[in-house]
């Protein structure tokens, strides 16, 4: 693609990355076969290809955002599939996340959309506000019917019907490894995911010490700042990156860290992505590499582990894979490989690529566009007849399991389970 930047201009290193993104797109049209909104809307300015041509229009001009760019930056899931299907290597995600800092910077929204980003960036990444959050959330159900914005029913619907109790394993705390230490971790225990489902955390650390793993939780690590990032919000995203990077770095040189595990994809991809965040801060960049070359998935890691092979379960499992899973880290087979490792019959469901609507708080921002790829997501995946849905990703966890009876469970729930930690929570209820 042609693109016509002034030399002033390119003299932003976000201008320039921004460029040298848009060259390399060559307008083939391929990313308009898997992005799902494309396929819900069938408007060309909501696939990749229209919005890059937006946002060329955009940058280039050196204009602020208008309504009509910001309606189809903003229906965007961030699901990254484009990326996947590019032959040219168009690194798409770093665009948009551009894209939307300047329309965060240029554009007035309208009041009631300022006010829920606002109440969403200062809520959901702290998870004391955001059980309180949950807890109101419950006693509104009653009257969400009467709420006459469809955002607000998303955000009062979100709320699961029990809040599990605080676990002390999130506190900052180091977990000795079961017989002879193989490694020393860090777990990244989230913020979102502690308000909502704590047994992850605690069947990560059970599987991790099983295998051999001295696992930390580090003190002043918290949100990772992919909420807040993909909503332009760059200073508060910043900051909750940074918070960690000192926090993991400090661990590093008091203790010795092998790797920092994530068993949250969509937080994954960003704490990979903390070296382009802080590529132009000279205090940052070093230390900001240095974390992001550390990171791991928790299948990953459990590949590395060699997890012990088990018995046939006569489960069927339906792997549900989280776009900032295989699109954004580009995991496709461990999670697979290691649930079938353990003796699960693990399926697929049809157009595995597409995403479930989730992405982050893309649900409750645009429910309807959300509601439609989630009722498409659980026809797949029930189509499979499966026992159970795993995912490695909270938000797909959160979103599938409000439309299916099937139980959903993290990928780690069930590998713990099978190397004999309990039963899951979601598998014993009823």
């Amino acid at each position: 693609m042609q693109t016509f930047f002034t030399p002033d201009q390119l003299a932003d290193p976000g201008i320039a990355r921004a460029n040298d993104i848009l060259r390399s797109c060559v307008h083939c049209g391929f990313c308009t076969a898997t992005c799902p909104t494309y396929q819900v809307l069938g408007d060309e300015l909501d696939s990749p290809r229209g919005r890059i041509y937006l946002i060329k229009d955009m940058l280039e001009q050196d204009r602020p955002a208008d309504a009509d760019t910001v309606k189809h930056i903003d229906r965007c899931l961030s699901c990254l599939a484009c990326m996947t299907t590019c032959p040219s290597g168009v690194h798409y995600m770093h665009l948009v996340d551009h894209a939307r800092a300047h329309i965060e910077r240029t554009y007035k929204r309208p009041l009631m959309d300022r006010m829920l980003r606002a109440v969403l960036a200062r809520i959901i990444p702290y998870p004391t506000r955001f059980r309180l959050a949950l807890g109101l959330a419950r006693l509104g159900r009653p009257f969400v019917a009467l709420l006459p914005d469809a955002r607000l029913r998303a955000m009062i619907a979100m709320a699961p019907k029990t809040i599990p109790p605080v676990s002390r394993n999130d506190d900052p705390q180091s977990f000795p490894a079961q017989g002879a230490r193989r490694m020393r971790v860090a777990l990244m225990t989230g913020c979102a995911q502690k308000a909502l489902n704590t047994d992850i955390n605690d069947a990560t650390i059970r599987l991790l010490r099983r295998l051999g793993c001295e696992v930390v939780v580090a003190k002043g690590t918290g949100c990772c700042g992919a909420l807040t990032h993909h909503m332009g919000k760059a200073d508060l995203s910043h900051a909750s990156a940074a918070a960690n990077i000192r926090a993991w770095m400090a661990e590093r040189q008091a203790g010795g860290l092998d790797h920092i595990v994530i068993n949250t994809s969509g937080c994954g991809t960003t704490v990979k992505d903390y070296g382009h965040m802080f590529r132009t801060d000279p205090a940052m960049a070093a230390d900001a590499a240095t974390i992001a070359g550390m990171a791991l998935d928790i299948s990953e890691l459990l590949v590395r582990l060699d997890i012990p092979e088990g018995g046939a379960k006569g489960l069927r499992v339906a792997y549900h894979a989280a776009c900032s899973l295989q699109h954004g880290q580009q995991i496709k087979s461990a999670p697979k490989d290691l649930l079938t490792r353990a003796g699960f019959d693990v399926v697929e469901p049809a157009d595995s690529h597409l995403c479930c609507g989730s992405a982050g708080t893309y649900n409750l921002l645009q429910p309807e566009i959300s509601a439609e790829l989630k009722t498409r997501k659980v026809a797949t995946l029930e189509a499979r007849r499966p026992d159970i849905i795993a995912a490695g990703n909270i938000g797909c966890m959160m979103q599938i399991g409000s439309g299916t009876g099937v139980p959903v469970v993290h990928t780690v729930e069930l590998l713990d389970w099978a190397t004999g930690g309990p039963k899951p929570r979601a598998l014993t209820a009823g």
